[in-house]
């Protein structure tokens, strides 16, 4: 379909006129429009010079202009920058929807095939959503850690440390039910206490210089989650003992892979760990790796899965499977070496193979159902209840955990006195890779 022009003009018609008088008319009116659209190319040329005299007698002028276009330019292409302390939902530093990878690491040996097999590749492209909701759940774990190191310090109340862990990930996770959140209660555990401590309502524990603290918490998206622990020390005398513990961990990482056994990682493991002694106040202590602690698999909304990874020699002979994701955690302890459950329990969890129970206290068929709805087969604490508005819940707490429908998680301790380091990683196995997911800059 032709489009309307406005230049062309058609002459009229003349009724009463001849040949000539019609030919000369419209040759007049052409010369007419000719000499006016000459006259407006003109015109718009001498604006175009005088605009550009303009700019050249005040040059100034013209550089400012040009920069504020330049910082327009800018702002519309500048990527959004975390905030300190971090308030920005990490979905929205990467619109894309695309997180980054962690460390990656080649498969040995055997397994080496692996990273050229084109079947692999498609395996790996298939499960492309499930990587990148792990990945999402490790960049919040990465931003939270960073800002939390940056904060503490001696003399912070351990409940204050840990809502302040809890509240950054609510935000960076964009917290939503049982879609994404925090995947278990923060570990906060001190000296000789192992694992499995967080404070409980009313605690009033200050951190001290001389303290040793793990710090161990979890994130997840769609159940997909990520566990990840760091220590913290501000005495340097306690750097060969968070040395020792942090290399045991990267040692379990190297080795592990498809199809390695269980028992060979612990073997590994143990041999770094207890190459390591640390001198505390004159005395010097072998750093033990804690014989009944284990790293574990990982499944959806299920920290463990059903395997343990050693951290000593002589452990389980199963291996490692194509597409699992495991916590590797190594705890060094300059005690015996053996934790037991001992003080106050502030862990539960709601056993993930539990059937239909039934229960005759009113109290406890209502807490139960509040699990469901907010936690699921996800552990929390004392805290998360108090946090969601439950009250005189105790008794039918320890109900629920009588009928074995939850299970409680009390701290696990070595020897009064002693010191406990911990770190750990979750790692995927994919079909082509080891890749470390919660990786950073960090450790």
């Amino acid at each position: 379909m032709a489009s309307e022009n406005p230049e062309v003009v058609v002459a009229p018609v003349v009724e009463n006129g001849g040949a000539e008088s019609s030919s000369s008319s419209s040759k007049g009116k052409e010369e007419h429009l000719e000499s006016e659209l000459l006259k407006k190319l003109e015109i718009t040329e001498d604006a175009k010079e005088d605009n550009e005299e303009e700019e050249g007698e005040d040059g100034s002028k013209g550089e400012t202009s040009t920069k504020k276009k330049k910082k327009k330019k800018n702002k519309s292409k500048k990527k959004t920058q975390q905030t300190d302390p971090p308030t920005i939902p990490v979905v929205k530093l990467f619109p894309s929807g695309e997180f980054p990878e962690g460390e990656i690491q080649q498969y040995k040996d055997d397994n080496l095939w692996r990273t050229t097999s084109e079947e692999k590749r498609e395996l790996e492209r298939l499960e492309k959503p499930i990587y990148n909701s792990v990945r999402q759940a490790a960049e919040v774990h990465r931003q939270v850690r960073k800002y939390v190191r940056s904060i503490v310090k001696p003399g912070m109340l351990m409940t204050d440390i840990c809502e302040t862990l809890e509240d950054t990930v609510r935000k960076l996770i964009s917290e939503n039910g049982l879609k994404a959140g925090i995947a278990f209660p923060t570990g906060c555990s001190l000296n000789w206490v192992a694992a499995h401590w967080t404070p409980n309502s009313g605690d009033k524990t200050v951190l001290q210089y001389d303290d040793v603290m793990k710090l161990d918490f979890g994130t997840h998206i769609d159940g997909h989650i990520v566990d990840c622990a760091f220590t913290v020390a501000f005495n340097p005398m306690f750097d060969p003992l968070l040395a020792a513990s942090r290399e045991a961990t990267y040692t379990g990482i190297k080795e592990a892979g498809i199809d390695v056994r269980l028992c060979d990682i612990g073997a590994a493991i143990q041999e770094v760990m207890e190459s390591y002694e640390v001198e505390i106040n004159g005395k010097v202590f072998p750093v033990k790796s804690i014989r009944n602690l284990n790293g574990h698999s990982i499944g959806p909304y299920q920290i463990h899965a059903g395997k343990s990874v050693p951290i000593v020699k002589g452990g389980d002979q199963t291996k490692m499977e194509e597409g699992e994701l495991y916590a590797i955690e190594t705890f060094g302890s300059t005690g015996k070496g053996f934790v037991r459950e001992d003080l106050e329990c502030s862990h539960y969890m709601k056993n993930f193979d539990v059937g239909h129970v039934p229960l005759r206290l009113p109290r406890a068929k209502q807490l139960i159902a509040t699990i469901n709805n907010n936690f699921s087969t996800l552990a929390f604490c004392r805290r998360y209840l108090d946090r969601i508005g439950e009250t005189k819940y105790l008794m039918a707490l320890k109900n629920l955990c009588d009928a074995g429908i939850v299970q409680p998680y009390p701290p696990l301790c070595d020897v009064k006195g002693s010191y406990v380091s911990q770190l750990e990683h979750t790692i995927l196995l994919r079909p082509t890779c080891k890749e470390v997911v919660s990786k950073g800059d960090d450790y």
